[in-house]
């Protein structure tokens, strides 16, 4: 099951003492199904916010298993799949997922370094910072792929955005984004404000960190025109960021709907290689829309994901004219 590349997907130690060497190809019999259900209902009780929800998903889940409605799934994956729909069908809530892992996924402790491959991966990408220019008309242009981790990616992030400082409007290209990390987001949305502003992110709960560290200092764009570009694969990081920026009427978006793909969901480890994902925290969306999961966030000027630069372009320069 593909995950998307999150704001950060966090992994809980694993509460199932129950060792899980299972292979892409293992099977699956009566004894297992029975285990993992098990498991997994106690998993969603203890970590979902929702008490409502995890208690419609764990119903359903042993509902179906009453019936006699998983007893023919002996394939790994397809248990995975169809569980998952089980879940969502029951409670709506596409953040639900069964998840299986040919290989134990580690712990991952969010107050931890980041692993140095990550690091020297993203800084082998200039962290997702693929053009920045002053294009014609004194026009900011930022094509920017993924938003690394502020620890590695935070002196690229701030010397890219003062290149641009004196232009008179930027444009932010996510129409290859596939997400990346919340820090990202924020530092580059303190740069559009000239005051603290409140930036909603699924995964996090609300806190002083929900918060922009704006004004930047030095900084000139707070009060300039932005845009950004979008296409139907932006996804995950990079809508949270459309998401904000379209909710705060601080930024125009130009091209396609977004994928529709939040999925800020944190996975436990609930025994033979399988993982629940259940929201653990649900930050305060101050915002009418609640979320961009499954509907994707509709552009203010819709054109194919090709002509969305030239939009934008011209919709800057019209704006410089008035």
């Amino acid at each position: 099951m593909k995950l998307s590349p999150v704001l950060v997907i966090a992994i809980s130690a694993s509460l199932f003492a129950r060792p899980a060497a299972q292979g892409p190809d293992a099977t699956l019999d009566a004894a297992a199904r029975h285990r993992i259900v098990a498991n997994a209902v106690v998993a969603l009780e203890q970590y979902n916010t929702d008490p409502v929800v995890a208690q419609k998903a764990a119903d359903a889940l042993l509902a179906h298993e009453r019936n006699g409605d998983d007893d023919s799934l002996t394939s790994v994956e397809e248990f995975a799949r169809v569980l998952t729909v089980q879940m969502r069908d029951a409670t709506g809530d596409r953040d639900l997922m069964l998840m299986f892992s040919p290989w134990k996924i580690p712990e991952r402790d969010l107050s931890a370094p980041l692993p140095p491959a990550y690091a020297e991966q993203v800084r082998r990408r200039n962290c997702g910072f693929e053009r920045v220019d002053i294009m014609p008309g004194n026009i900011g242009y930022v094509k920017l792929n993924l938003f690394g981790d502020v620890s590695v990616c935070g002196e690229t992030a701030r010397e890219a955005m003062a290149r641009l400082n004196r232009a008179d409007a930027i444009i932010f290209d996510l129409r290859d984004n596939r997400g990346g990390f919340p820090s990202m987001i924020m530092l580059l949305t303190a740069h559009l404000f000239d005051h603290p502003e409140y930036v909603y992110l699924p995964i996090q709960n609300t806190t002083r960190e929900s918060w922009t560290a704006s004004p930047v200092p030095g900084n000139t764009l707070a009060g300039k025109p932005a845009y950004i570009l979008t296409s139907q694969t932006t996804i995950s990081g990079a809508e949270a960021f459309t998401y904000n920026l379209k909710m705060l009427k601080r930024a125009t978006i130009v091209g396609q709907t977004t994928a529709g793909e939040s999925h800020a969901a944190y996975l436990h480890g609930i025994g033979d290689n399988f993982y629940v994902g259940t929201i653990d925290v649900r930050a305060i969306n101050p915002y009418e829309n609640y979320s961009w999961n499954g509907t994707g966030i509709e552009p203010d000027v819709k054109v194919g994901a090709a002509d969305a630069l030239a939009s934008a372009l011209k919709l800057a320069a019209g704006k410089k004219e008035r």
